[in-house]
């Protein structure tokens, strides 16, 4: 097999393996409620009973996370390319490499600290009965199966 075939072939293989992390890794990081494919979120809008004040102070944290997840998402898809570009100039693991994949590592690592630091700044607006149901919601989406 001709160099370039190799390099493609393993382009391939990469953006394969890097596709199926992202499935598994995503319903971990941004989790479904309860199995019903509505997302956390739309949990504690629909049973916690949320009084105007604490919808109105979520709905805010909400979007403060939207943007903060929305430029995580983005260095994830710059460190995807830098990731591609190295594998293409490299063709093997070398430094190029293992640095784009610690960079896109990185990122995701960042994405699930932001993802677990709103968790609980939604949480802290919640009264200790909303938290308590808040809690099990949480726990049950991190331990279910993610068929």
């Amino acid at each position: 097999m001709s160099r370039p075939w190799r390099q493609t072939l393993l382009i391939i293989l990469v953006a394969l393996l890097a596709g199926m992390a992202g499935t598994w890794l995503g319903p971990r990081i941004l989790p479904a409620a309860n199995g019903s494919g509505a997302s956390l979120h739309a949990s504690v809008h629909r049973d916690l009973d949320l009084s105007p004040a604490q919808t109105a102070q979520i709905e805010a944290l909400e979007r403060d996370f939207a943007v903060r997840r929305q430029a995580l998402e983005l260095e994830m898809r710059q460190a995807n390319a830098e990731l591609a570009a190295a594998i293409a100039s490299e063709g093997a693991y070398g430094p190029k490499v293992t640095a784009a994949v610690d960079h896109f590592h990185g990122a995701m690592g960042e994405l699930q600290k932001a993802t677990i630091e709103h968790v609980f700044a939604m949480r802290a607006v919640l009264t200790p009965a909303q938290a308590a149901r808040f809690d099990r919601t949480v726990v049950d989406t991190l331990t279910a199966d993610p068929k």
